[in-house]
């Protein structure tokens, strides 16, 4: 069992990561059949083209290269000014012509980078760089389905011809956790750009983990790599290289040396399988597709494509940092969700319109807590993103001010967010509606002191023989005779000039 398998003391792993990257189009790479990764009626997206008849002809997909280089730009890749498609021989039901349409020797973007932040020491982080060997452009493959019982399968060709971008790392990554956090990067730098969804649930971002372990003193890489497939999630990525990197370490430790397979990974036992052994470059003979034109790209062209990079993950986040001081933990959570991230801004926006000067940082903290945890509460309930709620982003900062003036308390405020998602409209009206305006008047504030200080001599007593729990109870009873309505700093203030 994986829990078990526990890698000795000096043997370091040796990672790097295949990455395969659906991209955003509305057709497929090399056809017109409708690129979507939702549908669920089988055999239905496809054509003579992506289902292999004889006779057809591919066409690129612009827009696929196009995402293609930008992504590869915000790699830090070197995009050579040509480029070319090449056929990838091999035999799998799922491949309707018997060769896949990849790249080869000439890829779109190669000799690239992506910094990282990881664990560093006394609890701090560290940045690390890991370099991007390749970014190569090809079609997928269908999907094979085995009917649980039957003697049979079936083959569903709608994804077959999508678009994928296939990201190869080299060996840079140092651990499970590593490989985490650079594909947590990764994904957002894909959705940042909207050069696909990325979810790795939803199979539109594939890790194919290479994995090997030097033995303790070794320098060179190891001679051997294992490859694992079928991981769908950042979790079981983890797990898998854990998994992985422990089994080889026993293997070395016994004097063994793991063989170099492809295995795949069951999430159910918690472990790697082995299914084959690993392919090289030659398995494959691959030459030029005849039937494409060699890409190229002028320089005009890769200018416009750089400037059409919005600002990405990374740089929002040193943003967010210089304007608006928030604590890096609460700006790590908001730049994860993309769309959440633009309705903050915009929020931002309209708070500083409503408070009529520079946005007071309080009001961004506020905005941010909100942001994170009442509205993704119910967004997440709901399975929406912010984009798609009923709370816009100006009516979201009206409430955001309503609260910090104290018109409305933070639990009130709860009460008017919730009406907010579920029907829309300005919270100052629901505040009316619903009777959760605060009450800061002092006379009125004044009157319901008066009372509570006159029907409770003892706790009175307390609080002035020095038991300070009996002014919290005092407090209490204020706001109870107030129905939850009086502004807790105006409360607080009365009820001490009372009993002095």
């Amino acid at each position: 069992m994986a829990e078990n398998l526990k890698p000795s003391s000096g043997y370091a792993p040796v990672i790097g990561l295949e990455i395969h990257v659906q991209l955003k189009t509305k057709s497929k790479m090399f056809c017109d059949s409708p690129n979507n990764p939702d549908e669920t009626a089988p055999n239905k997206n496809i054509c003579e083209i992506c289902t292999g008849q004889p006779g057809t002809l591919p066409v690129a997909n612009r827009e696929a290269v196009r995402l293609a280089v930008i992504v590869g730009q915000a790699l830090n890749c070197r995009i050579e000014e040509y480029s070319k498609f090449d056929r990838k021989n091999y035999f799998y039901p799922d491949l309707p012509k018997g060769y896949q349409i990849s790249q080869y020797d000439r890829p779109i973007a190669q000799n690239g980078y992506l910094d990282i932040e990881v664990p560093g020491e006394n609890g701090g982080s560290a940045s690390k760089r890991i370099r991007i060997r390749r970014a190569h452009l090809e079609e997928d493959a269908g999907k094979n389905i085995h009917p649980e019982g039957a003697d049979y399968s079936l083959v569903d060709f709608n994804r077959a011809g999508t678009p994928l971008l296939e990201i190869v790392t080299e060996p840079d990554i140092a651990s499970a956790k590593e490989a985490k956090i650079f594909l947590q990067e990764l994904r957002n730098i894909i959705r940042y750009i909207g050069a696909g969804s990325a979810d790795m649930e939803k199979g539109t971002m594939r890790l194919e983990p290479n994995i090997s372990v030097r033995k303790p003193g070794q320098l060179e890489l190891p001679a051997y790599k294992v490859e694992v497939k079928n991981i769908n999630s950042f979790r079981f990525a983890e797990s898998a290289i854990e998994y992985e990197i422990a089994r080889q370490a026993e293997i070395l430790k016994e004097g063994g040396m793991p063989k170099q397979v492809t295995m795949g990974w069951n999430e159910k036992a918690g472990q790697t399988m082995e299914q084959r052994e690993k392919e090289e470059a030659n398995d494959y003979r691959y030459f030029p597709e005849p039937d494409l034109p060699i890409l190229h790209f002028s320089k005009e062209y890769l200018e416009e494509a750089l400037a059409s990079i919005p600002e990405l993950p990374a740089q929002k986040r040193a943003r967010f940092k210089r304007e608006y001081g928030l604590p890096d933990a609460d700006i790590r959570n908001l730049t994860e969700w993309k769309e959440l991230t633009e309705f903050f801004e915009e929020a931002i926006s309209e708070l500083d319109e409503l408070a009529g000067k520079a946005l007071p940082l309080k009001f961004a903290k506020m905005a941010a807590n909100w942001c994170l945890q009442d509205f993704s509460a119910l967004l997440n309930a709901a399975k929406i993103n912010p984009l798609e709620s009923k709370v816009t982003p100006h009516n979201f900062a009206e409430l955001i001010k309503l609260i910090e003036q104290s018109k409305i308390s933070a639990t009130a405020g709860k009460q008017v967010l919730a009406k907010m998602f579920e029907l829309g409209g300005e919270p100052s009206r629901i505040m009316e509606d619903l009777g959760l305006a605060q009450v800061s008047d002092a006379a009125v504030i004044e009157q319901a002191i008066n009372k509570v200080v006159s029907e409770n001599a003892k706790a009175v007593a307390d609080y002035k023989a020095g038991l300070q729990k009996s002014f919290g109870f005092l407090v209490g009873m204020a706001m109870k005779e107030l129905k939850g309505k009086g502004n807790p700093q105006v409360v607080n203030d009365l009820l001490k000039k009372k009993l002095e």
